[in-house]
């Protein structure tokens, strides 16, 4: 759902979850230098490559749990359209809380259900299995993030609608 363009019509959380995409949005300039940077260190360094490669995994599982929510605010996103297929009979709020009222639950059973293996991971310090390298945790914890960035997004979106 598009949001308002006066920044004093946005609620708390939404001016949050903003901060929140805006703070991670950047690490794409992290993961392109990470990424060009694996053959070089490979080729010239003979070292480093597979640390660069794993980082930026990190990097792109939490990047991709932000522009998610970011892309899906700003229309730019594929994102389930109520207001193309009208209902007779239902009014336009109805179809404003469709799209949330579809995510709220989806979001809420990625946490719930991710929650005990993201858990074990974080509590194992988990490592990427081919390189053994630390961090794979942090791409369980992104889904989750992602997960909680659209629950709290469909949420928001829901009580502004029941507000008009």
């Amino acid at each position: 759902m598009n949001q308002p363009l006066d920044p004093a019509a946005r609620s708390a959380l939404t001016r949050a979850l903003d901060g929140v995409c805006s703070a991670i949005l950047p690490a794409a300039l992290a993961i392109g230098v990470l990424l060009c940077l694996q053959w070089p260190l490979r080729d010239a360094v003979g070292a480093g490559s597979t640390q660069a490669n794993d980082l930026a995994q990190w990097l792109f599982a939490v990047f991709v749990a932000a522009a998610i929510r970011h892309a899906h605010v700003r229309g730019a996103h594929l994102v389930a359209r109520p207001d193309l297929t009208p209902v007779p009979g239902h009014s336009p709020r109805w179809r404003l809380l469709g799209e949330p009222l579809c995510i709220l639950p989806w979001a809420s059973f990625v946490i719930g259900s991710a929650v005990p293996g993201t858990w074990r991971s974080l509590a194992s310090w988990e490592r990427f299995p081919e390189t053994d390298n630390p961090g794979y945790f942090i791409i369980k914890l992104a889904l989750e993030l992602m997960a909680l960035l659209m629950a709290l997004q469909a949420a928001s979106d829901i009580v502004r609608t029941v507000r008009r």
